[in-house]
Formats: structure tokens, sequence, C-alpha cells
């Protein structure tokens, strides 16, 4: 139970939130009903909202465990109210991925986990990227040794099949998804909502495997300002600034800005290459709100990112950009973002959607550059009808996208504008069971005609647990473009061995999630998933038939990743609270009948977080740690003498929160406690890290590597053995102020 006391005078509003001991509530929401006039309370649970209003008017407070409440008052008089927040008792988190629509966690047909602030917090990480590693089913994946590109693998798929939005946008895709989840201000984050299973029928192409979408915060919710800086004892520094300002009485702007700063070279498994890539990155975020009658949204968002980062060996330096004397991977990158969001004039609720982003990307790899630029726009119209018993959703789509670059792999630009529409109904039988039917129809003149349908039927066996079946298809439009080309040679033909068609698959995803309330005040939360998805048209680059050749064509067969999951959550009444998942998987690719498994897929993976809270609420420690299996590695050749597995590994890490001082969080620890690397487990990382630029590699006539004296291993340079982070044991240390 909660309780908020109010007094009013003329145009003051003051009170407290406190829970049923008396103890302030920080950061609980308090703003009046169609007004852009809004707080967070304080530490001790104290706000202060000053306003012109006067007559009647209705105030909210909202509070994580606890049901939202409302009330009138008049706030040209002096008036004393106590008003009690019932504790809920339900799943009841707000979601908005699983049906474009916000709804409880609970109530969603589509299962949806959800990631707050507070969960980012316990290991710091200086962009979402690596925030995800302590996410059940969600591994970030290297792509590369030198420049530490990657892309996020949701049970075991690919990056290119997992779609990142921002408020609901698809702005990171394509091109960007090696660096498009860098920079987003963590200060300006509400949630992380993570989708596991495809998610076409509403959000199109590349939603094949899910989606991870990032929620920022509400303007008149977010603190006046919040500085979160750190540093570690490798020298890496980062800095997250979030303030908010008015522009007007009925016009607010939010800016978040990141900044991150790496350049200490560290060469700690003596290859005379870098362990990790240097980095000097900047981004900048805004978003303005717009006070609209009847509480109708509008707003406009915009970030500009810019980032130089390098690799390489340790003697490079920028003068030797592009040259053939010393090996290294440079990257510049500009990126701007903008994002509009305006609910139209009507009963209904009616959305205009809106995203552009432009991506140039500038690279050099040893002496091959590589080019680029990708323009993507997005408009999206949805209008939500309820009746009786229905939840009607209509939408339309249309997306463009622009791609330009210096390889063989793109003799001209891509270019293509795809408009589609979608419908999916919510018919509620009754207060335990509901089913949702769905489809998507996309036009792509590569392809032609795609239509993609979901199903999901919900029973809700009581207000603490749901069970929930769906099923579903997903699409992905063809796209060969990837620097990937770029990074192996410049000079490769590229063959398109026939017309590729759009990969598909097929999904069923069964989810049970159900929350117990044990003897001695113990919360057990339990969230189980079981999944099969069955891909056909697969396109996978081939570039070990022909060493001149890059060959393109689907997959003469199928694909197959299934599996089961479980995260539990247990909450003590002592203020200790452990979170643990696991998955167990099995990835495979069948071929002219032939059945494999797929490389860099894990059969099982393990996160945990333990967290204890003093009782004066001074000091918190946090323990988080993963565990992934063993995968299939890429190899370089019949003679590579690298472990064709990787070991089973684990990243752990510890971390202690002093917040005694008002406004003020000190915080420090050690992230990788057991010093991990997989350099400890092979001879070597990189292949071919005494001859980068391939000078004494020796070829047969028919263009295969020869065996000689320099070279036993009949290897060619390639950075490309990676599946974890280079990176050791080292300290952080850093702070939070925050005025609300």
């Amino acid at each position: 139970m909660g309780l908020v006391q109010i007094t009013c005078a003329q145009n003051i509003i003051k009170g407290q939130v406190v829970d049923a001991a008396g103890t302030g509530l920080p950061y609980a929401s308090v703003y009046i009903k169609n007004t852009a006039i809004g707080v967070a309370t304080t530490e001790d649970g104290s706000f202060t909202l000053s306003h012109s209003l006067q007559g009647k008017q209705t105030l909210i407070v909202s509070y994580t465990g606890f049901k939202p409440y409302s009330t009138t008052l008049v706030v040209a008089n002096n008036v004393v109210l106590e008003i009690v927040l019932e504790e809920d008792t339900t799943l009841d988190e707000v979601v908005v991925s699983g049906s474009l629509k916000a709804v409880s966690r609970l109530k969603s047909p589509i299962p949806v986990a959800v990631y707050s602030p507070a969960f980012l917090q316990k290991n710091p990480t200086p962009n979402i990227f690596e925030a995800l590693q302590n996410v059940n089913g969600v591994r970030p994946q290297l792509n590369c040794n030198i420049c530490n590109t990657g892309d996020i693998h949701i049970n075991g798929l690919e990056g290119p099949y997992t779609m990142v939005l921002v408020d609901g946008m698809p702005i990171v895709s394509g091109l960007s998804t090696v660096y498009g989840l860098s920079g987003i201000p963590n200060s300006l984050i509400e949630r992380v909502e993570v989708v596991k299973g495809p998610a076409s029928s509403l959000y199109g192409s590349e939603a094949v495997g899910g989606l991870i979408n990032i929620i920022t915060k509400q303007n008149f919710s977010a603190p006046k300002l919040s500085v979160d800086a750190y540093t570690t004892s490798w020298l890496e520094n980062n800095l997250d600034i979030g303030f908010k300002t008015n522009l007007g009485k009925k016009t607010s702007l939010l800016t978040g800005v990141n900044y991150y700063y790496f350049d200490n070279p560290t060469d700690n498994n003596n290859d005379n290459f870098t362990d990790v890539t240097l980095q000097h990155r900047v981004s900048v975020f805004n978003k303005v709100s717009f006070e609209r009658p009847e509480q109708r949204k509008f707003t406009l968002a915009g970030r500009y990112f810019y980032e130089d980062r390098w690799g390489g060996e340790m003697q490079w330096e920028p003068k030797y950009r592009g040259g053939d004397e010393v090996y290294g991977e440079s990257i510049y990158t500009n990126r701007v973002e903008l994002l509009g969001s305006y609910q139209l004039p009507f009963k209904d609720l009616v959305m205009l959607n809106t995203s552009y982003t432009y991506h140039d990307q500038n690279s050099v790899y040893g002496n091959t550059l590589f080019d680029a630029q990708q323009e993507i726009a997005f408009a999206q119209l949805t209008c939500f009808k309820s009746f009786e018993k229905d939840e009607l959703l209509l939408g339309s789509a249309v997306k463009y996208n622009y791609y330009q670059d210096n390889t063989v792999a793109t003799p001209t630009a891509d270019e293509v504008t795809i408009p589609g529409v979608f419908v999916q109904n919510e018919h509620t039988f009754n207060e335990h069971h509901s089913i949702l039917l769905g489809a998507r129809w996309d036009y792509d003149k590569r392809h032609g005609h795609i239509v993609t349908p979901r199903i999901a039927y919900k029973l809700n066996t009581s207000n603490d647990a749901v069970l929930r079946l769906n099923a579903g298809a997903g699409f992905r439009a063809v796209s060969i473009f990837t620097e990937e080309h770029a990074a192996l040679t410049g000079a490769r033909e590229v063959i398109i061995e026939e017309d590729l068609k759009p990969e598909r698959s097929m999904n069923v995803n069964l989810n049970y999630l159900q929350r117990f309330y044990l003897k001695g005040g113990l919360v057990a939360t339990v969230d189980a998933s079981a999944w099969y998805t069955y891909f056909s048209n697969q396109i996978l680059p081939d570039y070990d038939t022909n060493a001149n050749e890059i060959r393109f064509a689907n997959l003469a067969g199928h694909a197959v990743t299934q599996g089961v999951s479980a995260d539990v959550e247990l909450s003590f009444p002592n203020q200790i609270t452990i979170s643990a998942g696991a998955t167990l998987m099995d990835v495979t690719k069948t071929e002219q009948g032939i059945k494999s498994r797929q490389q860099l897929t894990e059969r099982f993976s393990g996160t945990w977080s333990v967290s204890y809270t003093t009782e004066n609420n001074d000091w918190t420690f946090d323990y988080t740690g993963n565990v992934y299996g063993s995968m299939l590695l890429p190899l370089a050749g019949e003679y590579d003498p690298r472990a064709p597995y990787s070991p089973t590994w684990s990243i752990q890490n510890i971390q202690a929160t002093f917040k005694k001082v008002k406004n003020l969080e000190l915080y420090g620890g050690v992230k990788n406690l057991l010093n991990w690397t997989p350099d400890k487990s092979v001879p070597f990382l990189i292949a071919g890290a005494n001859d980068p630029f391939d000078e004494n590699v020796q070829y047969d006539t028919n263009g295969n590597v020869l065996q000689t004296a320099n070279n036993p291993y009949a290897l060619t340079f390639d950075p490309g053995y990676v599946y974890a982070p280079n990176q050791g044991i080292r300290g952080f240390i850093g702070l939070r102020y925050t005025i609300l």
C-alpha cells in the first residue's frame, strides 16, 4: 500500500509519496492530466508542482509496483488529500512492442520481456550493445577481432534477423546494425523491450528472429538533470548527460549526450594487434514534446552520432590510414536520425509515425577502402478501434531504402520502396480467453507480393498467470550489401547464381508466465518458453568455392532453430533480489540432405543477477554474470591449428553503489572477475597476424594457399575467429547525479 499526502495552495501543489512503512518512494510520476505539467518525486518521495491553472484539475500519481491513481481537486483552494495507492499484485508492466499499443505485460498477446534502467545499471556499459549481455537468450556477437564490430543474436539467429527500434521506429537496420546501438544515451532510456520470434506481420522485413525496442523517457517524467560518468582501469571513459528545458508554456525539450573516449592501445596477448578497438564517440539526442488537447501525443526527436574507431598493429597511426606499411582498420561514421509521432484528432486512437536516417561510413581495412552511404525513410499510419470484445488494428506503412558503396558488390545504387498494409484483431471470449489474428502484405519490386500471417492465443489462468501460444511467419528482403565484402577483399567478382528469393520463416512459440507469492514474503516470477523456427531461402555468401569470387544463392534446403528457455526472479523481503535465466537450443542447417550445426551458435547459455540493498538503503551490491556453451568457430583452412569449437566461457562482474548523499550515487566494481579471454585457449586469435598484407602468401594454380616455411598453416590474414570480447579483468568507478 502507498500513501500520497497533497497540499494545494494557489499555484503550488506539494506532496509526498510513501509506502506503507512511511518510506519515501523516489522517482514516482506526478502530473496534471491533459497538461505537460508534471514532476518525478525526490529521493524521499516529495514533490512540488508549480503552475498557473485554475479550477478543477485531475492529478495522476503512478509508481512501479502500485496501481495508478487519479483524483480531482480544486487547485485554487487549500486542500489536504490522503490517497491510498493499492499495491499492484499482477504482472502489470506496460509494453507496446507486441501489439503497437500500450498494454500491461500480462495482457499482451505476444510475450514481451521488459528491462528497466535499474537493470542496465547493475553492470554499467558504454552502450546498449554491451548492456544486452545479461539478457537471457540474447547475445552481443563480435564479428571482427580488430574493428570489434558486432550484432545482436536472439535465440541463436544472426544479427540481420533482429530488428532494433527506437520508440517503435526501425531506425537501426542495414548498414547501421554494426554501429547503430552505440551512443544511445543511457540517461534517456525508459525501458528496453525484447520480443523473441518473428514479428514481420507488424514490423515487416528484418523482424524475422525478433526485435529490440528501446523506449526513451517521456519529457514530463524525466529528471531536470542527470549525469552518469565512469572510468575503468583500462582508461575507458564514458559520460552520459540528460536534461530537460521548457521552450514555452506548451513545449518541452529533452536532451541527452553520450561521450565515450578510449585511446589506450593494449596488447596483452602479444600478437602486436590491439586487443580492444580504440574509440572516440559522441552522440546528441533531442526530443521535443508539444502539449495538445486531450493529451494527444506529438513528439519530434533527432539524434546525431559521430564515431572514430580504429584497431590494428600497435604502431599504427592515422598517417598510415589506407596504406600498406602498417595494418589498421579505421572507421569514420556520421549518422543522423529523425523521429516523429503525431496522434490525429479523432475519437479513436490514430497515430502517424515517421522516421528518417542518414548513415555515412568511411572505412579502411588495411589498404582496402570501404565508403558507403545509406538512407532509410519510414512512415506508418495506425488506427485502433475498440469494440465490446474486440481490439482492431489497421495499419499502412511505406519504407524507402537507398544504399551505395564503392565495392564490386554494388555496381549501382540499391534503391527500393516497399509499401505494406497490415491488420490484426484481438477477440476476447471472456476474462480468461482471447485470440489474436493478424496478417501483413508488402510489395517489393524485386520479389513481388509478400504475405506474413500470425495467430496468438492467450489464456489468463489467474491475475498472476498467463499462457500464450503464438505462431507466425517472417520474411527478410534480399540484401547482399554488407561491408563484409570489403573486409575480406576489394577485388572479388560477385556471382549471383539465381534469382534470389526473400528469406522466409515459420515460427511456433509457447510461453508461460506466472508470479507466485510464497511464505515469508518471498515473491517468485517464472517466465518459460519453448520455440521452433523453420527457415527457407536463406542467403549465405560463399567465399570458399573460389578465392576470387563471392557467390550468392538461396540455401538448397532449410535451417531450423529450436529450444527452450526459462527466467526466474526471486524477491526476498530482506531486500535481496535474485534473477537467473537459462536457454537450451539447437541451430542447424540442412543442405542437399546434409544436416550441420551453424557457426557461432551455442547450445546452452545462462545469465544471472544477485542484488542486495542494505536496510537503510545506503548501499546496494550487485553480482552479475553469464555463461555460454561451446560454439562452432570459423577456421581459415584445413591446416588451421586453432580449435574448431570454443570452450565454455563466462563473464562475471561485481558492483557496489553508495546512495546516502542526496541526489548522488557513487559506484564501483570489477568487470570480468575471472579474467577470461578467448586467446587463452588457442595458439593465436588472428590468422596471419605477422603478415597482415599477405605479402608472403603463395598460391597454387587453383588459387589455394600453399604451405611454406613462412606460412606452415597455409593461412591468409583473417581476423574473423572471434566469439567473445578479448578484454580481461578491469576495475571501474563512477558517479550518478540527479536533479528532479
